[in-house]
């Protein structure tokens, strides 16, 4: 990877809200992509908090950014503010991807079909395949969203806010009436039923596992060595999950095969160009391996 380009009056500005911010990843992998491909682009985090959104939202046509990516906690908040909203992001309820075209702020969310190339990548298949969705948040509904898409068979949403997993339920059965869907509180055990062959996809999509101490979000016992888990958080790299669930001998996915993917399809819509996948990987393992 070469130095970085130096910013000059041509460079073009792009970025991503979120609070807090210090944690991202995304300027090191779009940096590097834009670097990789010639582009006289710079990205950069901008800690917004929630009460100055609406706020910083209206500075992005005037001081010439020509795109963002929205994180923790704005993914939702966000909606009003924009001019159009993709069909995708509104289905999901949620945007992590904005363009800035014409004058025009365009909403998108990369995020569910970020995570559908991850398992691509790890030569998942979908047909019949019950999924244990844990969490109900914005990354939760992109990825539930695009799986209630594809051939699985079922659905459960496992939430300690009911009201919240009921809301997701209710949109999943409108988007596709003909996938079961089960909505678990936090005692899993009361709603789990041992089936040991039948494929199964456990997704954490809560925050628990990036802070150290966290509780397991799922009861390892109950999984299984033929099951795929995946985890979205992707600091750590392996997460206590992902340690537990590669400990029962089942197939992990950590939550760099999103992060990238999602970002990949952000670099596409902002430039129209193909996203250079190696450079935006090795960017990203070069900053979480120790």
């Amino acid at each position: 990877m070469s130095d970085l380009k130096p910013i000059t009056g041509q460079t073009k500005l792009f970025g991503i809200f979120g609070y807090p911010i210090a944690h991202t990843l995304s300027p090191l992998m779009h940096n590097a992509a834009f670097d990789a491909v010639g582009l006289p682009y710079r990205y950069v985090p901008f800690e917004v908090a929630p009460d100055r959104l609406e706020e910083a939202v209206k500075g992005i046509i005037p001081l010439g950014i020509r795109g963002i990516n929205v994180t923790i906690p704005h993914k939702e908040a966000i909606l009003p503010f924009l001019d159009q909203v993709e069909e995708e992001a509104r289905v999901i309820g949620a945007v992590n991807t904005v363009e800035a075209a014409g004058g025009r702020l365009i909403g998108h969310n990369t995020d569910g079909r970020g995570f559908l190339e991850s398992l691509r990548e790890m030569n998942i298949d979908l047909s019949g395949r019950r999924v244990l969705l844990l969490g109900a948040g914005g990354a939760a509904k992109a990825v539930a969203v695009v799986l209630a898409r594809q051939p699985i068979s079922e659905m459960a949403i496992v939430v300690r806010a009911a009201e919240r997993g009921k809301a997701l339920a209710d949109r999943l059965t409108a988007l596709s009436p003909r996938l079961k869907i089960s909505l678990w509180g936090p005692d899993v055990q009361r709603n789990f039923t041992a089936d040991p062959g039948r494929p199964t996809l456990l997704i954490n999509a809560t925050p628990l596992g990036m802070k150290p101490g966290d509780p397991l979000p799922f009861p390892i016992d109950l999984i299984d060595s033929r099951w795929s888990v995946a985890d979205l958080i992707y600091r750590p790299l392996e997460t206590p999950l992902m340690a537990a669930a590669k400990e029962a001998g089942a197939r992990v996915i950590p939550g760099l095969g999103m992060l990238l993917y999602q970002g990949a399809l952000a670099f596409e819509i902002w430039t129209q160009q193909k996203a250079p996948i190696a450079v935006m990987r090795q960017a990203l393992r070069k900053a979480l391996l120790p």
